[in-house]
Parts: C-alpha cells; structure tokens; sequence
C-alpha cells in the first residue's frame, strides 16, 4: 500500500488560499493572494525541491492542475521541472473536459474511491501539493498518511482554510521540523493511532 501524503502552505491561522500570486485565487473576494512570496529563503527553495524530488506520483485538485501545466512544461533543465514532467499525474475533478500535461490521468466521478483504489497500487508515495478543494476531500474520507505543513507567520483572517470541512480525528506524531531564516516552520506529522484523551482534574 502506498503513502498518500499532503504538502501545503498554511498561515498561523489555517488559511491555505492563494499563497503563490494575486491572481492565483480570489474565490470569496481574497485579497491577500501571494502571502507567502516574502517569506522565501535558500533553505525554503531547497527543500521544496527536495520534497518534489521524493514523490513517485502527484495528485492535484484541478486549480493547481492548471497552474502547474501552464508553468513547468514551459521550464527546461531543471531537475524539478523534469520529474514533474515526466512522473505519473492524477487530477481530481469533475469539471475538466481532458488532462494534456504529459502522463496525467484524469480522476472523475467516485474521486475518493479512485484515490483509495490508487493508495492500494504498490507504485510509490503520492503527493498532494496545495489543492484547498480536493484535501477536503481527502480529510472526509480518512485518506492522508502524512502530512508536511509549511506553516508562515502570518494572520490571513480569512480564505479557504486546510481543515475548513472538518477531518476525521486521529492522533499525530511530529516526524520532522525544521524554521527558515524568515520564521517559516515546516512540520511533518505522521498517523499515531486514535486521539487520545485524559483529564488534568485532581482525584477525589
């Protein structure tokens, strides 16, 4: 069974909408769109690429489809650019009419029992990149193994937020963190079983 694992960009306050551009997501009347861009460093930029690299396969919500196929069959020699080129690629959605960026299958219809289906292939870990609309989807259906927060110093107040359609509950384990030179902390939690409670009360 392979790992279905979910790299985003979130403010302090949850909200994941538009962090690459103006223009990049406005649904709901967002303002702030390319919140993140400020905040990028060497360290940031390496380890982005290092993350792409480490995936076997990418599944993408159909925003984010558009704006990776417009961009990186565009960028040549470049090893990043490269392996998003050529890997296999799934994009959710019920409203494309067809998927031409190259080795891109078009995911349509029982989306979560697709990706489920997809988890079972012993094919590699699959990496979800941003995809507000499609991580809901995965949250609501128990489908995410891991989880790589990049988590920015920022207060958005409002957008579309990572956990804003709810999720299953489940315990956590903090995997990984590292901080960049500009307060940027990037967290990589992993599944740790059920939730697990207790109470601070003093015996009676």
């Amino acid at each position: 069974m392979s790992k279905l694992v979910v790299g985003t960009f979130v403010s302090v306050d949850g909200v994941m909408q538009g962090p690459g551009g103006p223009e990049e997501d406005r649904d709901g009347g967002f303002e702030l769109g390319g919140w993140t861009v400020p905040y990028w460093d060497e360290m940031m930029m390496n380890l982005i690429g290092e993350q792409t690299l480490s995936g076997e396969r990418l599944l993408l919500g159909r925003r984010t489809y558009e704006i990776f196929a417009g961009h990186w069959p565009q960028v040549e020699d470049d090893p990043v650019a490269d392996k998003l080129n050529n890997m296999p690629k799934f994009v959710a959605s019920n409203t494309l009419k067809e998927a031409t960026w190259k080795n891109t299958t078009l995911l349509q219809g029982d989306v979560a029992g697709e990706i489920a289906r997809l988890k079972d292939q012993d094919a590699g870990d699959i990496h979800v990149t941003g995809s507000s609309n499609l991580i809901q989807t995965l949250l609501k259906h128990d489908l995410v193994d891991e989880f790589v927060l990049w988590v920015f110093p920022v207060v958005l107040g409002n957008g579309k937020r990572l956990f804003g359609g709810g999720a299953m509950p489940a315990g956590l384990e903090l995997a990984d963190s590292k901080v960049s030179t500009s307060g940027v902390t990037i967290n990589t939690y992993r599944r740790a079983g059920a939730v697990q409670v207790g109470s601070f009360a003093l015996d009676q």
